[in-house]
């Protein structure tokens, strides 16, 4: 700063010296010859016009083409303008260097205290050198957008930037992307986020791994949170074509990079598929990690019961299965008649033993059973995950139909269901099974019916549900978890 000050302090004082002009004898002595010379060429002139043979011809000529000079000058300079107006550059010395926007792109007026404001969720693509990112934010703070939260995900050729954004509610998502696209953002997504997006990244993948943590059954809703709108599928390894990458971030139908592939512990592949964004390696990262926290703690599922009495004044006890209870799953089997397996599996009864180890895995959702005052396994629930959508099923014990523990189990796997986020449950059935679709009205939901060749798939859409009925005579000993 001292070295700044005394290169700057000269140059000061120069300038206040130019209001006065300081006497010299040179500079008198220069003006008094200016003066005589002058003189001089005036008198040899007027003697010329005077006395010579022509001087009223030299004097006409010299009027004439001073005006022609005159008349030339103002004619130049009206058609290029002032030659002393400063050029426009001159004004890239503040450091705004930046090309004048279209009309309907001006400089949007101050934002009032009062004003709507609406937030977005973007990723965008810029250089990975320095002042990329600086500039995006310039432009985004010309718009008056506010940045919440930014991520960063490099890739081998730039990095892909995800922003939590406030912006003015006047601000289309058209306008915003035009404005990061002149700043050099490039493969830019939008779209409208909520609170719940503004959670720190952080501390959202600590919860996710915390859920996964207690339950196995969380995994796949932890990683449809961690990854936003995607479609889950757990496949047998077997079942891929040889040569198919097992791992890693594919090409799909979608477009580049919108396949995700995991190993699974047990020797399956878990795929997620995304087709509006691609997947980043640091997401395939995070999800990896995950799915390796859920190996390492191995078959595990959350303790708590819930003891319902039904109608006619049985009670039974409501919990939690998986993989463990898959023998008695199958002696329940046993006790079921063949018209009651075909109703649920809609196919050969000698299948249905092989469907049960993969309904009872945590992989694929969750699973309810409801047992007698004795112990003894009388009916499973499952809550599937398929994709993006949810289905609900049920197998009740010959002895045990009508007496509403389907009912029960459907009520429990609904609220599951909607804990979870699922907008809708579907349930695929015989048209004639009568039982499930009286569970299925009993639920006070708006419902969808398609029959196709017999089949009956009954959609319902989650809302509020109304206390079940009995509500006051179940006593919860604890609550079950995910409800």
């Amino acid at each position: 700063m001292d070295a700044e000050t005394a290169v700057h302090r000269p140059s000061s004082r120069r300038a206040r010296r130019q209001g006065r002009r300081a006497p010299h004898w040179r500079r008198d002595l220069v003006e008094l010859a200016a003066l005589f010379t002058a003189v001089a060429v005036a008198d040899a002139v007027a003697n010329t016009v005077a006395h010579g043979p022509r001087g009223p011809e030299l004097l006409v000529t010299s009027a004439v083409l001073l005006t022609a000079t005159t008349v030339f000058h103002v004619w130049w300079s009206r058609r290029h303008g002032h030659g002393h107006a400063p050029p426009k550059e001159a004004d890239t010395a503040s450091g705004d260097t930046a090309t004048p926007e279209p009309s309907q792109d001006a400089e949007p007026a101050p934002v009032r205290a009062d004003e709507e404001t609406t937030l977005w969720r973007m990723r965008t693509t810029v250089r990975d050198e320095p002042g990329s990112l600086a500039a995006l934010c310039t432009a985004l703070a010309t718009r008056h957008v506010d940045i919440l939260s930014l991520q960063t995900h490099p890739l081998a050729e730039g990095t892909v930037d995800e922003f939590s954004l406030r912006a003015p509610a006047s601000l289309t998502a058209t306008t915003l992307n035009r404005t990061v696209a002149r700043a050099g953002g490039r493969s830019t997504w939008i779209e409208r986020a909520d609170a719940h997006d503004l959670v720190d990244a952080p501390a959202r993948i600590l919860h996710l791994a915390t859920r996964t943590a207690l339950d196995a059954a969380e995994l796949p809703l932890a990683l449809r949170e961690l990854l936003g709108r995607c479609s889950i599928r757990t496949v047998p390894s077997a079942s891929l074509a040889d040569g198919t990458p097992r791992e890693g971030v594919l090409d799909g139908p979608g477009g580049t990079g919108t396949v995700l592939r995991l190993r699974a512990p047990e020797g399956d592949v878990v795929t997620v598929e995304r087709a509006y964004l691609p997947f980043t390696p640091t997401e395939f990262a995070r999800a990896r990690a995950l799915l390796e926290l859920d190996a390492r703690l191995g078959p595990r599922r959350p303790s708590g019961e819930e003891v319902c009495t039904l109608p006619r004044g049985e009670e039974v006890t409501v919990v939690r299965a998986d993989t463990g209870d898959l023998a008695e799953a199958r002696a329940m089997h046993d006790r079921c008649s063949p018209a009651t397996l075909t109703q649920r599996y809609h196919g050969p009864v000698r299948d249905a033993d092989r469907y049960l180890h993969h309904l009872l895995s945590p992989r694929h959702g969750r699973t309810l059973a409801a047992r007698n005052a004795s112990g003894g396994l009388v009916a499973l629930g499952h809550l599937l995950w398929d994709g993006d959508e949810t289905e609900v099923a049920l197998l009740v014990e010959d002895a045990w139909q009508r007496r509403g523990v389907g009912a029960r189990l459907l009520e429990r796997l609904v609220a599951m269901a909607g804990t979870a986020g699922a907008d809708s449950v579907y349930a695929v059935t015989r048209a004639s099974n009568s039982g499930m679709v009286a569970a299925m009205r009993g639920l006070g939901l708006p419902l969808d019916y398609q029959i196709e060749e017999g089949t009956l798939v009954i959609t319902a859409r989650l809302s509020p549900l109304p206390p079940p009925a009995g509500a006051g005579e179940d006593r919860r000993r604890a609550a079950l978890p995910g409800e």
